[in-house]
């Protein structure tokens, strides 16, 4: 079978979920797959440090990247070659040829702009509600994520059951338990962060309920007699920035919580590894990268209960509602406090990380594949 994938974000997009997703995929197909054939699409700028095998090829596409991922991605990928088996296209089906030639499979990570369409960026809210009703019915199969999206995408589609795959994602192989005080001194010196923290990474999407941590640290804060921790949320800072920004000043805690901004992949482990907990309180989530990248590391988590997330932590981690303050507030201050339970959970953090891999995964992407091929 001669397989073609859309490339583009393992390139351009490492270091964010998709491009994370895509890069792995094809790197974990390139070790387990000598068989098929692969016919990877990638811009001409291409700098891929995988090493393929001898049954992959680059096809370079004549594509610059210039702005916004889902304006780059949106443009319709045209199958030259015809020889082509099979089709997947990793970023949410965006981007997927206008005429079919071939079976195509999509991964759709999410139907998060039909949830919740308030906390989606405009460009990707009015690419994915226009384009989804047109994409969905070009589907021979979907791959996503989780459970729960799958769940999602035939309530929301009315796809086949049976024709949508779920590929739990993993850890990238960097993210590994590190010397904390070795990481704790780099934090410090290359981004002014002393004393201990708890973490938060990701998004700063309004479902990300930054607002909600902020509250929880500001009541914590008032509590504990360890007035030099601070809170430390890592990520490019959108344009809910400055509500965020305003509610640490409105809560007296400005000088507590960190915006670092986006953090270098490679120093991504040595952030993790350096803080004292690690909290996520989504509101929703397709899958949710950080908590296994966290949990990978042995670190403590607080994650919130609902959407995909329990499905991820397990019993590796506390879950909370991620709408009440107060159960956050008092969970973050039972791990600070009790080491007992701290050491439980950095116990059943790596036991639940290491369930997951991107093998794994390639293997459940190479299941789909395969029986989409059959019909």
């Amino acid at each position: 079978m001669k397989i073609g994938i859309d490339s583009r974000a393992a390139n351009w997009y490492r270091g964010t979920g998709i491009g994370t997703y895509t890069y792995q995929v094809i790197n974990s197909l390139n070790k387990i797959d000598f068989f098929n054939e692969y016919l990877l699409f990638m811009p001409k700028d291409t700098n891929c440090d995988i090493k393929f095998s001898s049954n992959y090829k680059i096809k370079n596409i004549s594509q610059d990247m210039k702005g916004n991922f889902w304006d780059e991605v949106n443009i319709p990928n045209i199958l030259k070659n015809r020889d082509i088996d099979l089709y997947h296209v990793p970023q949410n089906g965006i981007g997927l040829p206008q005429e079919k030639t071939c079976p195509f499979i999509i991964t759709l990570h999410d139907i998060i702009p039909y949830k919740m369409p308030e906390t989606v960026g405009e460009t990707y809210l009015e690419i994915f509600l226009r384009e989804m009703p047109e994409i969905i019915p070009k589907c021979d199969g979907i791959i996503t994520v989780s459970n729960y999206s799958k769940k999602d995408i035939v309530e929301a589609f009315n796809f086949p059951e049976e024709k949508i795959f779920v590929t739990h994602l993993a850890n990238e192989d960097m993210y590994i338990p590190l010397d904390k005080k070795q990481c704790k001194n780099f934090v410090k010196k290359n981004y002014a962060i002393e004393d201990g923290y708890i973490l938060y990474v990701g998004g700063f999407s309004p479902r990300k309920n930054i607002v909600g941590l902020i509250q929880a640290f500001s009541k914590l804060h008032h509590r504990i007699k360890n007035n030099n921790l601070k809170l430390v949320i890592a990520g490019k800072q959108g344009k809910s920035y400055s509500l965020y920004k305003k509610t640490a000043e409105d809560l007296h805690v400005s000088d507590k919580v960190v915006f670092p901004g986006f953090i270098p992949l490679e120093h991504m482990p040595i952030f993790y590894n350096a803080c004292e907990l690690f909290v996520y309180p989504s509101l929703y989530e397709g899958f949710g990268l950080p908590p296994i990248e966290a949990m990978a590391c042995g670190v403590p988590i607080i994650a919130s209960n609902l959407t995909s997330i329990p499905e991820v932590v397990g019993d590796a981690g506390i879950l909370i509602n991620p709408y009440d303050v107060d159960e956050l507030c008092n969970a973050i201050d039972s791990v600070l406090q009790d080491n007992f339970l701290r050491n439980t959970l950095i116990t059943k953090s790596l036991e639940r990380s290491s369930q997951f891999s991107w093998l794994k995964t390639a293997e459940s992407t190479l299941n789909a594949f395969n029986n989409i091929s059959k019909g």
